[in-house]
């Protein structure tokens, strides 16, 4: 800042005969005396008149140009086309306007859509899934218990793995989840066959079914080889889950525990000793 901005910005505000000093100007337009010393100095406003002591001076006109500026910035045009906007009278006013009309309805649109996308999120993160109980049953089977939705988020609506369930299923129709249950249903159909031909846990074709399981549950959230295990243990142990696994076939819970424990033991994990990590 210059010797004379500084007595600028330290002089009385009060209005001379020859205008408004940058103080009074930038008080009355609603601006710093800073935007007003960067404006002057790039050309977009300057002051008309210069006191006896060189100190600036702001007419009607002057103060008019800063309200055209400031109009036009909020509008969301970039300094350089409002100083070419104002110092060319005879160019097409409308033009730039119309521009920046279309960018601004295009930012609303993706703003809109960004809103969309939110309340999705906050819809899954509280519903756990985008499909009424009725669609539910429809697409994964008579079997399927929407109620289990509900006893996921209860368990793990505070974790980041339920952040990142919510995040994916706020993106998915009811398409996806079509596809989701043909595959759930083939792999589901795939492990009783497995279980009843005595497959046993820790052989190559057990543990590619392990496998293929969690990279199931990979579609909801990224499932390690240590979460795997806590999640096998928990189809056996909670009544609700065998249950669901066990109408398949009889004891399938309990199997598909063990496969995945077998599983972890080859990739050298001990299953004994996993956390949720």
């Amino acid at each position: 800042m210059t010797d004379t901005a500084m007595d600028d910005t330290a002089m009385d505000d009060a209005a001379g005969p020859g205008g408004l000093t940058v103080g009074a100007a930038a008080s009355h337009v609603g601006v710093t005396v800073r935007t007003l010393h960067h404006w002057d100095a790039i050309g977009l406003v300057r002051p008309s008149g210069r006191t006896s002591g060189g100190y600036r001076l702001y007419s009607a006109a002057d103060v008019a140009r800063i309200h055209r500026v400031l109009i036009y910035r909020e509008l969301g045009l970039p300094l350089d086309d409002i100083g070419e906007l104002l110092d060319a009278p005879t160019v097409d006013m409308t033009v730039p306007l119309r521009q920046q009309r279309a960018q601004l309805l295009d930012r609303i649109s993706r703003l809109r859509a960004m809103v969309d996308a939110v309340d999705r999120m906050i819809e899954a993160a509280s519903a756990g899934i985008l499909l009424s109980a009725e669609e539910q049953v429809a697409i994964f089977g008579q079997r399927w218990k929407p109620s289990l939705v509900a006893g996921a988020r209860d368990r793990w609506g505070d974790t980041a793995q339920w952040v990142q369930y919510a995040e994916r299923a706020a993106g998915m129709t009811p398409e996806d989840w079509r596809q989701i249950a043909v595959s759930v249903a083939t792999l589901e159909d795939d492990l009783a066959a497995a279980k009843r031909a005595g497959v046993r846990p820790g052989g190559a074709e057990a543990n590619a079914l392990a496998e293929r399981h969690r990279a199931s549950i990979g579609a909801y959230f990224d499932c390690t080889p240590s979460m795997h295990v806590c999640l096998g243990r928990k189809y056996a142990a909670d009544p609700g889950f065998a249950a669901y696994f066990d109408a398949i076939e009889p004891g399938l819970a309990g199997w598909l525990r063990d496969i995945i424990d077998a599983n972890a033991r080859d990739r050298g994990i001990d299953p004994d000793s996993v956390t949720w990590t």
